[in-house]
């Protein structure tokens, strides 16, 4: 129930905003800020698991997620500077920071096996969601052929992701 619960809002965030929901295509330089921004809220929560996990697995899984998003986001960085194209902030990104913090200080909350469980099932859903986006919005809408090589590179890294995050979730029940 909570990772269904967890993937309809991310869902929700990532897909609701004017431009998405009208069908308009998000510029490259949107969509460089919203996967930017992905990167950073899954780095964000893996810090917090790194600091709060008790299971060695799912510590080990935050500290994939951390070293794994930050080597993505270092290159989309790369990537736009290179290209000299300032990623935009827009609606999808503003959504998805706020979900963010609000699932951030909801885990606080949580510890022991507690936190565990949740901080997992949310990357379950939180990968799911922000794989489904990539496929079906943010790749083809992408112009650039850089952009879009970036975009499914880290596609298939995060769909690896979502794998090792359902691997670890059924060791956990």
């Amino acid at each position: 129930m909570f990772v269904r619960w967890s993937a309809a809002i991310a869902a929700v965030a990532l897909l609701s905003s004017p431009a998405l929901a009208q069908g308009a295509k998000p510029s490259d330089p949107q969509i460089a800020h919203i996967a930017y921004t992905a990167g950073v809220i899954d780095i964000n929560a893996a810090k917090q698991a790194v600091k709060k996990a008790k299971n060695k697995d799912v510590k080990a899984f935050a500290e994939d997620m951390l070293r794994d998003h930050e080597a993505v986001n270092k290159q989309a960085l790369a990537l736009v500077k290179r290209l000299n194209v300032t990623p935009e902030d827009n609606d999808t990104s503003r959504a998805l920071s706020k979900q963010a913090s609000d699932k951030l200080a909801e885990l606080d909350k949580l510890d022991g096996a507690a936190f565990d469980k949740a901080y997992v099932a949310n990357e379950v859903a939180y990968h799911k969601t922000v794989n489904g986006a990539l496929e079906t919005q943010l790749i083809p809408s992408a112009s650039n052929p850089e952009l879009k090589s970036l975009l499914q590179t880290g596609l298939k890294i995060f769909q690896g992701h979502e794998q090792h995050a359902e691997h670890v979730a059924a060791e956990l029940k």
